[in-house]
C-alpha cells in the first residue's frame, strides 16, 4: 500500500509480516502499520491488543489529537500508560516506553469529554518523541515477536493452567463471565498470545505488573508473569467471596431473628397474650414496686411518671428519660433495712481480729455500739476517724459494718470539686444520674448500710459548687431524713445509715461539717503493737500475695524489729507492709532459681534484702543551748532537737532560722522576751542578753514548722546557753509559754510520747492540764516513763538544772 492511501499520516508506512497475521484477524488481511503515530496517554492501566473498551478522556489536552486522528484514513493511535497519576499534565518523558496500537471507533464528545471505543491491534515501543507537547506524536516500531509454537507443550501447559485458573475465576464473578464471552466471539481460544493478554486484562493487578507484561515480547515469558498475577487474582476473588458469605449469613439470621420474632409477636396478639415494649417496662416497674413500701410522696411522683410513660411513643427521648428514671425510683430498697447485730462481745472480738493495738479507738466503738444496742438501733450517728495515713481508719470502718452485719460501701470525696456528685445532676441533662449516695442505697440494696467517706479533709470547691457545704444536709441528723436528690426529686431517708468519714487532719474540714460529726482520734503505732500487726496480718497478707507455702520464707521478730525501727519509723503501717513485701519477693526469686527450698530471714540477712537502713539509731542531743522537743505532724509524733549559740558579743540582736512558721516565731519571740527579763531569777548573767547576739535554729530546715508547743523547749535552750550549762541528762518536753511564764496545754499528746520512747527518752516535762491526756494513753505507752507536770516555766528550770 502507498502513502497516497493514508494521507493523514506522516512517516514512512512499513509491511510486517507478523503484525499484518494479528491484523488480518482484527481488521484486514496484510494490513499495513504506520510508523509515526499519535499517542494518548493512559492513567489507570495499560491497554491490551486483546481488549476492546470504551475510553473517556478529558476534551481540552486532548480533542486536537482525536481530530487529527479521525482525518487519518486507518484511525490507529497508540495508547501508552504513564507513570503515577498524572494524565492531562503528562510529558514524554512520564510515558512508558512500550504501549498498544488500537484502532479508534465512533469518536463523540460532550460534557468536556471525549468518548471512544478502542479496538486493540498490536504492542509497539516508542522509538524517538516527534512532538513533545499535544497532541503527542512519536516515531515507533514494531519488534518482531519470538514466534512460539502454539502446539508445543510448555505453551500448552501454560494456556491450558491459565484456561483452568479463568474457569476457577468464573463462580466467583459474574463480570468475568461477560468478558468471556465477548472475547471468544472475537477470538479462538487456541491463540495463546490473545489468550495471555486477555488473562492480563481480567486481573486488578497494579499498573507497573500489568506494564511489565505489556513489555514482554516473549510469548513464554509473558505467560508466565499472567500466570502468577492470574493466581493472585484467583486467591483475592476467593477471599473476598468468604467475607461476602459470612456477611450474607449473619444478615440471613438476623433477618430469620427478626422475621421469627415478628410471627411470635404476631402469634401472641392473636393469643392475647401479647405485650409491647411499653408494657412490658411497665409490668416489671409494678413487680418491683410491690415487694418495696414507698412514702406516700415518692408513690404519687411514681404514679405520674408511671401514667406519663405508659402515652409515650417508645422511640422518643422523654420515653427514654421517663423509663430511666422510673429504673432508679423502683431499684431503690424502699423500705428495706437489715438487722443490727448489737452483741457488743462479738463485736469488740472482730475489731480484734481485724486490728492489733487501738485499744482507745475499739474502746470508743464499744461506746458507740453500746448506746445502740440500749436505744435498739445505731442510728442518726456520724464518726470520723482522724489519724496518719496507714493507721487502719478505713479497714475500722469496714470493721465496723461486720460488726454490725450491715452492707458496707465506701467512695473517696478527694479532690471533689462537684457537688451534683453528692446531690446528683438535673433530669434536664443528658447522661444525668443520682448523686453518689443514692448510688451507694441502690448498689447495697439496704436503707441501712455503712457508708465510708474517704478523705473527707482533701474535698475540693470550683465554680460548679462546693461538694462540702452540699454533704451538710447528707451528715446532718436533723436533716438527712429527708435528703433531696436533685435527680430524683423526691425525699429520701438517710437517717438509718451510719456515716463514717476518714481525714488526716481536721484543720481543712470547714467547721459547719466538722461540728456534726463525733472525731475519734487514731494515732500511731509503737514498735510493739507494730510487731504484732507484721506478725498477724502483714506477714502472712505478703506471703499469699506471693503464691508461697506457710514455712517457706520465714522472718524473725527481731528482723521485724529493725525493719520498723531502721526502715519504717512512720505513723501507720504502710511502709513496712511494703518493706516485708521486698523481703519475700527477695526470698521467692531465691526459691524459684533453686538456691534455697526455705529462706529464713534474721536480723543480719535484712542489709542483703533492703540495703542499707533509712534512719540510724538516734540518741539525745547533749550539750550546752541543746534541748529536745516533741512536736506533732499529720504523719505522727517526732523529736525536734533545737539549739542556741552565741554568735557574739559586739551588740545585741536574735536571729531564728529553720523554716519556721508565724505563730512559731512568736513563740520564740516569747521565750527571748520571757528569759531575758528573768534571768537573774533564774541565776543566769543579766547583762547576757544585752551584749550578746544569740542564733537559735530548728534542725531539719526544709520541713516547716509551726505552733506553739515548743515555747518551753526554746526558753529551756536560751537558759543553757545564758547559764552555760547543759541538760543534766536525756529528757524531752512539750508546752507553750506565756509571757508571765505560765505553761499552757497543747495537742498531740499520744504521739508525742510514742515519738519519745521510739528515741529512747523516758522522761518528759508535760503542761499540768495535759496530765488527763497521759492518763488515758494504753498503760503499755506509759510504762517505763518518768513524767513531771509543769503550770509556770520556773517548775522546768527546777525539774532540769535543780532547785
Amino acid at each position: 500500500m502507498s502513502e497516497e492511501h493514508n494521507p493523514a499520516l506522516e512517516g514512512e508506512i512499513v509491511d510486517n509480516g507478523e503484525n499484518s497475521r494479528e491484523i488480518g484477524k482484527l481488521n484486514l488481511p496484510a494490513q499495513t502499520l504506520p510508523t509515526t503515530v499519535h499517542i494518548l496517554p493512559m492513567t489507570e492501566k495499560p491497554f491490551f491488543p486483546a481488549q476492546t473498551l470504551p475510553l473517556v478522556m478529558n476534551e481540552g489536552p486532548w480533542m486536537e489529537t482525536v481530530k487529527q486522528i479521525g482525518e487519518s484514513g486507518h484511525h490507529l493511535v497508540g495508547l501508552v500508560a504513564v507513570r503515577g497519576d498524572v494524565s492531562d499534565d503528562a510529558r514524554p518523558e512520564d510515558f512508558y516506553t512500550v504501549g498498544t496500537l488500537v484502532r479508534m471507533h465512533h469518536p463523540m464528545h460532550s460534557d468536556g469529554k471525549i468518548q471512544f471505543i478502542a479496538e486493540g491491534v498490536t504492542r509497539f515501543k516508542v522509538a524517538e518523541w516527534v512532538s513533545g507537547k499535544p497532541p503527542f506524536v512519536a516515531r515507533v516500531e514494531y519488534p518482531s515477536q519470538p514466534r512460539q509454537n502454539s502446539t508445543s507443550e510448555e505453551v500448552k501447559a501454560y494456556a491450558l493452567a491459565i484456561i483452568n485458573a479463568i474457569k476457577d475465576l468464573l463462580p466467583l464473578n459474574p463480570l468475568y463471565s461477560e468478558e468471556l464471552k465477548f472475547f471468544l466471539n472475537r477470538f479462538s481460544p487456541n491463540e495463546p498470545a490473545l489468550l495471555t493478554d486477555f488473562a492480563a486484562s481480567l486481573t486488578t493487578a497494579p499498573k507497573e505488573k500489568l506494564q511489565e507484561v505489556i513489555e514482554a515480547f516473549n510469548l513464554r515469558k509473558r505467560m508466565q508473569k499472567v500466570l502468577v498475577l492470574i493466581k493472585k487474582e484467583l486467591e483475592v476473588a476467593k477471599l473476598q467471596t468468604q467475607i461476602r458469605e459470612k456477611v450474607e449469613e449473619k444478615m440471613t439470621q438476623q433477618q430469620r431473628e427478626f422475621f421469627l420474632r415478628e410471627q411470635l409477636r404476631a402469634i401472641q396478639k392473636e393469643l392475647g397474650i401479647a405485650k409491647d415494649d411499653r408494657t412490658a417496662d411497665i409490668d416489671l416497674y409494678r413487680e418491683r414496686l410491690e415487694k418495696l413500701t414507698l412514702p406516700a410522696q415518692a408513690q404519687k411522683k411514681v404514679d405520674e411518671e408511671m401514667n406519663k410513660l405508659s402515652g409515650l411513643e417508645h422511640g422518643s427521648p422523654e420515653y427514654t428519660v421517663t423509663r430511666n428514671y422510673l429504673d432508679w425510683l423502683t431499684s431503690l430498697p424502699w423500705g428495706k433495712y437489715t438487722k443490727d447485730k448489737l452483741d457488743l462481745v462479738r463485736a469488740r472480738k472482730i475489731l480484734d481480729q481485724d486490728h492489733d493495738g487501738l485499744d482507745d479507738v475499739k474502746e470508743r466503738i464499744i461506746e458507740f455500739l453500746a448506746v445502740g444496742a440500749m436505744k435498739g438501733e445505731v442510728a442518726g450517728s456520724i464518726l470520723l476517724l482522724v489519724g496518719p495515713p496507714g493507721v487502719g481508719k478505713t479497714s475500722i470502718g469496714k470493721s465496723v459494718a461486720r460488726a454490725l452485719g450491715r452492707q458496707f460501701y465506701r467512695f473517696s470525696v478527694g479532690g471533689m470539686r462537684d457537688e451534683a456528685e453528692i446531690k446528683g445532676h438535673r433530669r434536664t441533662y443528658i447522661g444525668a444520674l443520682p448523686g453518689k449516695f443514692i448510688q451507694a442505697i441502690k448498689e447495697v440494696e439496704s436503707q441501712n448500710p455503712v457508708i465510708m467517706l474517704d478523705e473527707v479533709d482533701k474535698i475540693g470547691a470550683s465554680y460548679q459548687g462546693d461538694p462540702a457545704s452540699a454533704l451538710l444536709e447528707v451528715l446532718d441528723p436533723e436533716q438527712n431524713s429527708d435528703f433531696l436528690d436533685h435527680y430524683l426529686d423526691v425525699r429520701f431517708d438517710l437517717s438509718k445509715t451510719l456515716f463514717i468519714c476518714t481525714a488526716n487532719q481536721v484543720d481543712t474540714i470547714p467547721s459547719p461539717l466538722l461540728d456534726r460529726m463525733e472525731t475519734i482520734r487514731l494515732s500511731g503505732y509503737l514498735t510493739e503493737e507494730k510487731l504484732a500487726i507484721a506478725k498477724h496480718h502483714l506477714w502472712p497478707k505478703q506471703i499469699k500475695k506471693a503464691g508461697l507455702k506457710r514455712g517457706q520464707v520465714t522472718v524473725t521478730d527481731g528482723a521485724i524489729r529493725r525493719i520498723i525501727d531502721g526502715y519504717a519509723r512512720e505513723a501507720g503501717v504502710r511502709q513496712l507492709e511494703h518493706y516485708l513485701g521486698k523481703v519475700v519477693r527477695k526470698g521467692v526469686v531465691k526459691i524459684v532459681r533453686k538456691e534455697a527450698e526455705k529462706i529464713h530471714v534474721n536480723v543480719g540477712d535484712l542489709e542483703d534484702y533492703l540495703d542499707q537502713r533509712a534512719y540510724l539509731p538516734e540518741k539525745p542531743a547533749v550539750g550546752i543551748g541543746m534541748v529536745t522537743g516533741l512536736a506533732w505532724t499529720a504523719l505522727g509524733g517526732v523529736t525536734l532537737t533545737i539549739e542556741a549559740t552565741k554568735v557574739h558579743t559586739l551588740n545585741r540582736g536574735f536571729k531564728l532560722t529553720g523554716k519556721l512558721g508565724e505563730v512559731m516565731k512568736e513563740s520564740a519571740e516569747i521565750a527571748y522576751s520571757y528569759v531575758s527579763s528573768h534571768l537573774k531569777a533564774f541565776k543566769g548573767d543579766p547583762g547576757f542578753f544585752d551584749a550578746a547576739f544569740v542564733h537559735l535554729h530548728l534542725p531539719e530546715g526544709a520541713t516547716p514548722k509551726d505552733g506553739p508547743s515548743a515555747g518551753i523547749t526554746m526558753a529551756t535552750a536560751l537558759l543553757s546557753l545564758a547559764r552555760n550549762e547543759k541538760i543534766p541528762r536525756p529528757m524531752a518536753m512539750t508546752g507553750e509559754l506565756t509571757l508571765t511564764g505560765q505553761v499552757l496545754a497543747v495537742g498531740g499528746i499520744r504521739e508525742k510520747v510514742i515519738a519519745a520512747k521510739r528515741v529512747g527518752i523516758r522522761e518528759l516535762i508535760l503542761p499540768s492540764s495535759c496530765e488527763a491526756d497521759f492518763e488515758r494513753l494504753p498503760d503499755y505507752v506509759k510504762a517505763g516513763l518518768q513524767v513531771h507536770y509543769v503550770k509556770q516555766f520556773k517548775d522546768v528550770v527546777k525539774i532540769v538544772f535543780g532547785p
